[in-house]
């Protein structure tokens, strides 16, 4: 099934390389434009006001599309490895499938709605798409696991589960911290809260 389709392995290097292109040129272009500092500016905020929110909301929802393709690829994948070996139950699959997709979703969502414009839907997009990638690479990991040694090396389960448990634990702060404040501008002086 998947012989058919060939280039679909360059999909997730494709990702990869939007994603990565989509924050630098939005940050680029924020800082260039004065509205951010160079130092490390919260993500959200180099895509904050025109022109880079444009084309930050733009490269981003390419960047969830092709996160979603990655992710039924990866689905298909799978389904196919397991009509051999039955390692894993396909409605974990199926679910690992839906969390990601609905990640996605979430990333589409602070791409469409600025941090400043609609701060609380913008807050629910992230924290949607965060929390569901940190459920996604954990059940990813999960499955690679129970594919070794046929589908997978131990060496890579163990990279994927390494990545998933320092993804579990940035996602906590990052819940503490945002909770705890409540951003209504980009600008910031020492003398406020």
């Amino acid at each position: 099934m998947l012989r058919s389709l060939p280039g679909v392995a360059g999909v997730p290097a494709l990702l990869v390389g939007w994603s990565s292109a989509a924050f630098i040129i939005s940050y680029v272009i924020a800082v260039l434009a004065g509205h951010v500092e160079p130092l490390v500016p919260y993500i959200s905020d180099t895509g904050t006001k025109p022109p880079e929110s444009g084309i930050f909301g733009f490269m981003i929802n390419i960047s969830a599309l092709l996160g979603a393709i990655t992710m039924y690829i990866r689905y298909l994948l799978i389904e196919k490895q397991n009509e051999s070996s039955r390692f894993v139950r396909s409605s974990c699959n199926m679910f690992s499938l839906c969390i990601g997709l609905m990640g996605c979703t979430g990333m589409g969502i602070v791409a469409t709605f600025q941090e400043l414009a609609v701060p609380s839907v913008h807050d629910i997009g992230a924290l949607v798409a965060f929390g569901s990638g940190v459920v996604y690479i954990t059940l990813q990991s999960i499955i690679s696991y129970k594919s070794c040694p046929q589908w997978n090396t131990y060496f890579v389960c163990h990279i994927r589960m390494a990545i998933s448990v320092i993804s579990c634990i940035a996602f906590i702060p990052m819940i503490v911290f945002a909770s705890r404040i409540s951003m209504t501008k980009i600008d910031w002086t020492p003398g406020e809260k």
